[in-house]
């Protein structure tokens, strides 16, 4: 069975519980009586043994799959120059016939 540490907000007190993994998260504070103890949960410990943790470990010089990547000191090639719009052909539309008639 685990060990909890529970906390009260009413006593300031804080205690531990031996209780079951079906046990309720609040319960009447033992410290005081009166308030409602909460179960305070805390980020578990890692211990990381062995070797494959690090990155050097856990990886080898190109992996199957994965293309190699381009040399720092390969210089790109150069892009084509981009071609300007060509400029709007004046509209030849009714309003001009119309305006001359």
């Amino acid at each position: 069975m685990p060990t909890y540490e529970y906390h009260c907000p009413a006593c300031k007190a804080t205690y531990e519980l031996r209780q079951s993994f079906s046990a309720a998260v609040t319960h009447a504070c033992e410290e005081c009586g009166t308030g409602t103890a909460k179960r305070v949960l805390h980020a578990p410990r890692v211990v990381f043994k062995g070797s494959g943790w690090y990155v050097k470990d856990s990886r080898g010089k190109n992996p199957a799959g994965e293309s190699e990547a381009p040399a720092a000191d390969a210089t790109p090639e150069p892009a084509a120059p981009k071609a300007s719009p060509a400029p709007a052909a004046p509209a030849s539309g009714s309003a001009e016939a119309s305006a001359a008639s």
